[in-house]
């Protein structure tokens, strides 16, 4: 059985932006806690293996799709805020 989390908005003291290499952290160590190896969560995500290691080590740019399908299998979701710029 898989425990959703939800991961609406990480709040810095200096800002509420979740930065890309957090929110991977947050992936990488969810899968590695859950056992789950990059070969079986690239192939139930549907993302290539490829592509998933160049995420986990850094290197990737993922799209809000790819981190979607990676985070639903995972058992965690994705919510994005926008917000009106201060004028």
């Amino acid at each position: 059985m898989i425990i959703l989390f939800q991961y609406v908005v990480y709040l810095h003291k200096k800002s509420n932006i979740m930065h890309q290499e957090e929110l991977i952290k947050i992936l990488r160590e969810r899968r590695e806690a859950l056992k789950v190896t990059q070969e079986h969560l690239a192939e139930l995500s549907g993302v290539g293996l490829r592509t998933l290691k160049a995420i986990e080590s850094g290197k990737g740019n993922p799209t809000i799709d790819t981190l979607t399908k990676l985070a639903e299998v995972l058992g965690l979701e994705l919510k994005l805020e926008i917000r009106k710029a201060k004028l």
